[in-house]
């Protein structure tokens, strides 16, 4: 039987969302969570799976109902070189997925800036990184294992349950629980990051060319300065020329980390002095290049705590959104510390991705923690619904179920498929009333 607490409270990694379910369960295989939900069911409490807890918003919270742990699902089940595919349980982090995937000589093709999540938390909210023809983690899903309503174990692929799969690789924990998930995978490889100075304007002039010619083009953009960095990872025949032990901590962790939180600090308590803190940031960060196994380019350890909003723009529409929102910061009197970061993905085919259908950019603005938000998130927002941009799902926003189904094309398809999988919604809770409807 899966073990259970009878009072434990849950909070988020940003501390900004919290919950005191009945019960906090740690199923160890999906049989086990099979009878967690029917229990669940029979007692008239909902269910909800967290994975780390770095999403800022409410999308996991249980409320009083029950919370499921996924501590006992980190198997790794199958790794299949023939198929390019690893089928891993879904509360497996990330990180050790990472170092699994290259022991076994192999890689995600593309992964977000962090791998603390696990691989269910990370795909069902959308987590992406930057990519000019790859995907979001959710993109590169294969197979999924869920659990339903009923306690049933199922399973989907696009040729078995078809409906089904495209709803739960992004599915907001709105259909079941996941249990396990097979991914598409690829011969390791590694990458060439260059990370450059740039002034703003030279960065959205450039735009085009940067997101073109390179496989993965990102930027931050350090409000109150026309300074920006830049990065640019593409695929290297090596060899591989990882940073110097010393000056990978100490560009990384100690200034990245430690000298920044120092530094948000003092902007949190002088605001004053958030304007020269950004000029002196902005340039601390100088122009290098090394070249290391692909999920130790992509991701980089992050500390300093925040909360986030970001928002998926049509491609077109990303150099008047981003001009904009230098503007709106420049005509304010906002005090922001933390750069703008900006990425792109390619059009995909997931009914709930903020990259369905259309070629995206995302622009995704923060706060450090208790920071008073001073109307910033409020009018970004604003700025970016009038460009028909789709919040991430992990990320803080304030639409609703209309709003989203104005600019999500298969809103509708997703919600059928809930009505017709969760009809009792035994899978619901505050947030997903907000986004999906009652």
């Amino acid at each position: 039987m899966p073990q259970s607490t009878a009072t434990a409270g849950w909070r988020n990694w940003a501390g900004n969302q919290s919950a005191r379910p009945s019960r906090v369960v740690s199923p160890a295989s999906a049989q086990e969570l099979g009878e967690v939900v029917r229990r669940a069911a029979a007692e008239g409490r909902t269910v909800k799976a967290v994975g780390s807890g770095h999403s800022f918003t409410a999308v996991a919270a249980a409320g009083d109902g029950v919370l499921v742990r996924p501590d006992g699902l980190t198997a790794v089940r199958d790794i299949d070189h023939e198929a390019g595919t690893v089928t891993v349980e879904s509360g497996l982090p990330l990180h050790r997925l990472n170092r699994l995937l290259a022991t076994a000589g192999l890689a995600l093709a593309n992964m977000g800036d962090i791998e603390v999540q696990t691989v269910a938390g990370a795909t069902s909210t959308g987590t992406h990184g930057t990519g000019r023809d790859s995907g979001s983690l959710a993109a590169q899903i294969r197979a999924v294992e869920i659990v339903l309503a009923d306690g049933s174990v199922q399973h989907c692929s696009p040729t078995k349950n078809a409906e089904l799969f495209q709803g739960a690789r992004l599915g907001l924990g709105a259909l079941g629980v996941i249990s396990a998930l097979t991914l598409g995978v690829e011969p390791a490889f590694l990458l060439t990051a260059h990370e450059q100075p740039m002034l703003f304007d030279e960065v959205l002039e450039r735009f085009d060319d940067l997101t073109a010619v390179n496989e993965h083009f990102e930027f931050y953009w350090f409000p109150h300065t026309d300074r920006c960095s830049t990065k640019r990872n593409n695929r290297s025949q090596g060899p591989a020329a990882p940073l110097p032990g010393f000056k990978a901590w100490l560009d990384d962790d100690f200034l990245s980390n430690t000298v920044w939180e120092g530094a948000c600090r003092v902007g949190r308590r002088f605001p004053a002095a958030i304007p020269t803190i950004a000029q002196l940031a902005s340039r601390a960060w100088s122009e290098r290049t090394f070249t290391d196994t692909a999920h130790k380019v992509f991701t980089s350890p992050r500390k300093v705590r925040f909360t986030e909003m970001e928002y998926a723009v049509p491609r077109e529409a990303a150099d008047t959104v981003l001009r904009e929102l230098k503007a709106l910061v420049e005509r304010s009197n906002w005090r922001i510390s933390f750069p703008v970061e900006v990425r792109t993905a390619p059009a995909d085919d997931l009914w709930l991705s903020t990259a369905n259908g259309r070629d995206s950019v995302y622009i995704a603005v923060h706060l450090y923690r208790g920071s008073p938000e001073q109307g910033y998130f409020t009018e970004v927002e604003k700025l970016m619904t009038a460009h028909r941009g789709r919040p991430h799902w992990g990320k803080l926003h304030t639409r609703d179920a209309e709003y989203l189904a104005s600019v999500y094309p298969h809103f509708g398809d997703f919600t059928a498929l809930r009505d017709k999988v969760d009809p009792g919604r035994l899978f619901t809770n505050d947030y997903l009333r907000r986004v999906l409807g009652a």
